[in-house]
């Protein structure tokens, strides 16, 4: 999640529109600052997912550092969910075996991406289902952001253009592999 939180109920009120559930990963800080927020988001049925605590490099943080960076963070998600969080995404993409075996140990799957938006970089709507269109397959997880100039405007397009290529919205809890899978270079699970 990004800096504010003004276009969450936007966000949902679409979401809820289309019967499409998705996944927020969001940062403690955030949490903190934004709790009505994350509330909606889970009561309107939505996962919230680990995205650290402070947005921090974590690769460069030790295991036990990545452990309490998560523990923060998923402190703050439970308090207000009443959820344990099962998903953890490093920001900016940054994962390595600390980052994975710290989050294993809190029972989280690592979660990436594969088709990046570029919504944080100001694309537009058009843009944003260009680049969906050209790199979306079965198994795509998708990178949005709250807070940009257009995600929130242009979800209805964005969502309307995945649905139309035959793709189905789910969460990434419903996507992902729970058990005998290992993470390629890729950050991408592969089925053992």
């Amino acid at each position: 999640m990004r800096g504010g939180a003004d276009d969450i109920p936007d966000i949902i009120d679409t979401l809820e529109y289309n019967n499409v559930f998705a996944t927020f990963f969001t940062v403690g800080t955030w949490v903190q600052k934004y709790p009505d927020a994350v509330k909606s988001l889970a009561d309107a049925g939505h996962d919230i997912g680990n995205h650290s605590n402070s947005h921090a490099h974590v690769n460069k943080l030790s295991y036990e550092a990545n452990q309490e960076d998560m523990d923060m963070c998923n402190q703050k998600i439970q308090a207000l969910t009443g959820k344990e969080v099962m998903l953890y995404r490093g920001p900016y993409g940054e994962y390595n075996n600390t980052v994975i075996q710290a989050a294993e140990s809190k029972n989280m799957k690592v979660i990436q991406w594969d088709v990046d938006t570029l919504d944080y970089m100001g694309k537009t709507p058009e843009e944003m289902c260009k680049r969906i269109e050209e790199k979306i397959r079965n198994g795509s997880i998708i990178l949005m952001h709250n807070d940009t100039d257009y995600t929130s405007k242009g979800l209805q397009q964005i969502i309307d253009k995945i649905q139309s290529l035959g793709y189905e919205i789910v969460p990434v809890s419903e996507l992902i592999y729970k058990d005998n899978y290992t993470i390629n270079h890729e950050g991408r699970q592969m089925q053992n």
